[in-house]
């Protein structure tokens, strides 16, 4: 197979190395990066110093910059003309991974469009809202409105870039309405440190990989003012519920959040040292402002930039997220952070139900 990751962060050049190592012998692993600069330096070093510094990249991994087709060209159209393009390089593949983050997924899809290989996107979050909506889109939808016959779907889970690049155990869920895409994944991934399970609940597994970020930045800060563990384990288990809840108002199934798109991912980025959503909230107990927080982390954290696309649609739908909009107010200066911990704990008596 041969199998083409396109953006060269931290996970999809860890998803790449993995592919690449321990499938050498069945797989051809391409990665590519957008800054032609950054690709250099990693074809030259062999090493991701931004985002992976001191993983070595194996001699087998490609490296590419092939330039974008123009802005001008028509949606879907892929440039064939030159052997280094990036039209020819999507042309190669038998799998295309989009490891750009949310913000950068839409403009991605239209240079896919006319793609007839499974295509499979890593982000996780809702996009920002555009100007004709009155909410943001999980990345499925936002695909079935710039590139309709894609064959794609989602690979997520819990699952740090690091361990990944360096062979430690790690699951995953290929999700897709299509067995195609689902089958695909499961033969570039699956291996003896990384397994993938699929799932046809394309929704659960989005709704999932968006609303635990923003949780995750709930506890962190609940670690950050020293709340305990008693908070901890509340602020999670209450966060999974409205998790489902917003899940199911989209169609989702149930299950999917007692699984490790849902309480696996969620446990993992609210509680481990390495995840980015948690360190805001650390940072912002401390008393750093949002912007301090988020420069000193030198990568994206998608649950800041989310956490007003997750509200605005719960909103639309009814559904109430307390733990997230608390840190939606937090994050807009609407709260100090003691204010958004009396605000969830002042809240009246209820019946505890995971669905309500």
């Amino acid at each position: 197979m041969k199998i083409i990751v396109l953006g060269a962060g931290a996970w999809g050049t860890a998803l790449a190395l993995s592919a690449c190592s321990t499938r050498a012998a069945r797989h051809t692993v391409t990665l590519w990066a957008r800054d032609a600069a950054q690709a250099a330096v990693m074809q030259a070093r062999r090493e991701n110093v931004r985002y992976l510094p001191g993983i070595i990249l194996p001699a087998t991994l490609g490296i590419s910059a092939a330039c974008l087709p123009d802005a001008g060209a028509a949606p879907g159209a892929l440039n064939l003309a030159a052997p280094a393009s990036f039209g020819a390089l999507i042309d190669s593949a038998d799998l295309v991974v989009l490891a750009t983050p949310m913000a950068g997924l839409r403009a991605m899809l239209v240079h896919l469009a006319a793609c007839r290989v499974p295509v499979t996107w890593l982000c996780k979050g809702f996009e920002a809202a555009q100007s004709s909506e009155a909410f943001g889109l999980l990345a499925h939808e936002v695909q079935a409105q710039v590139a309709p016959d894609l064959i794609a779907g989602g690979l997520s889970g819990p699952s740090f870039a690091l361990e990944v690049a360096r062979s430690q155990p790690t699951a995953l869920v290929a999700a897709s309405a299509h067995a195609a895409v689902r089958d695909a994944l499961v033969a570039a991934f699956h291996s003896p440190t990384l397994r993938v399970y699929a799932n046809d609940d394309i929704v659960g597994v989005e709704v999932g990989g968006a609303v635990k970020n923003v949780l995750a930045i709930a506890v962190g800060l609940c670690d950050g003012l020293s709340l305990g563990l008693n908070a901890r384990a509340a602020l999670i288990t209450r966060g999974l519920a409205e998790m489902t809840r917003l899940g199911l108002a989209l169609g989702a199934q149930a299950e999917t959040f007692m699984g490790l798109t849902g309480l696996g991912d969620l446990v993992l980025t609210a509680t481990g040292d390495l995840s980015r959503n948690r360190q805001v909230g650390l940072a912002l107990a401390q008393g750093q402002t949002l912007a301090q927080a988020v420069a000193s982390l030198g990568h994206v954290a998608e649950g800041v930039y989310s956490a007003r696309t997750v509200v605005q649609r719960a909103n639309h739908l009814g559904v109430e997220m307390p733990i997230a909009q608390a840190v939606l107010a937090l994050l807009e200066g609407q709260m100090k952070p003691a204010q958004a911990v009396a605000a969830l704990m002042g809240r009246d008596p209820a019946r505890e139900q995971l669905q309500g």
